[in-house]
C-alpha cells in the first residue's frame, strides 16, 4: 500500500486548493524520479511529462518546468537570459522548494521562485508535474502552469531551424 500522506505533498494540495484547484494526486508505488519513469508509469508521451528543475541564474535559484522530451540547454537559456545558468545543488532546491530533487512541484514552496515554462508542453492538452514526493504527480495544463507559478512562458532549446534536417 502507498503511503498517502507527506508534508511536502500536503503543502502542494494546500497551495492548488488556494489556487481554486483539487486535481487528483496519484501516488505511484514505485519512485518515478524521471519524465521517462513518470511517462511510463501514466501510460502517456514522455513529452507530456513538465519536470521541475532548479537551476541558479547568478546564484539565485530559477525554476525551469520544461517538457520531458527534451533537455534544457543552460548555456544559451542563460545567453537568453542575460546571466549565467548553473546546476542547484540539493541542499538548494530543498531550501528554495521545500522538496527534494525528483519530487520537486511547480508551486508549495516557501517563497515565490522565478519560473519559466517550457513553451513545448502547450502542444498537450494535459500535463503531469510532480506533486512534492518522488511518488506523486498530479494533472494540469500548460496555462495553468503559468497561472500557478506565475511564471513565464519560454523555449528553453534553441528553435531548430527546420531546413537544417
Amino acid at each position: 500500500m502507498v503511503n498517502t500522506a507527506h508534508p511536502a505533498v500536503d503543502r502542494v494540495r494546500r497551495a492548488l486548493n488556494a489556487q481554486g484547484l483539487d486535481p487528483e494526486i496519484r501516488w505511484f508505488d514505485d519512485a518515478a524520479t524521471t519524465a521517462v519513469a513518470a511517462a511510463a508509469a501514466l501510460g502517456i508521451e514522455v513529452g507530456a511529462i513538465a519536470n521541475s528543475l532548479v537551476f541558479t541564474l547568478d546564484g539565485t535559484p530559477l525554476l525551469v518546468l520544461t517538457s520531458g522530451a527534451h533537455r534544457v540547454d543552460t548555456a544559451w537559456l542563460g545567453e537568453r537570459l542575460g546571466g549565467t545558468i548553473g546546476r542547484a545543488s540539493k541542499d538548494l532546491v530543498k531550501e528554495a522548494t521545500g522538496q527534494v530533487i525528483g519530487g520537486v512541484a511547480p508551486l508549495g514552496h516557501p517563497a515565490p521562485i522565478r519560473t519559466l515554462v517550457d513553451e513545448d508542453l502547450a502542444g498537450y492538452p494535459v500535463v503531469w508535474a510532480a506533486a512534492g514526493h518522488a511518488h506523486t504527480v498530479f494533472p494540469t495544463s500548460f496555462a495553468e502552469l503559468l497561472r500557478l507559478t506565475g511564471g513565464t512562458a519560454s523555449p528553453v532549446v534553441p528553435e531548430v531551424d527546420p531546413s537544417a534536417r
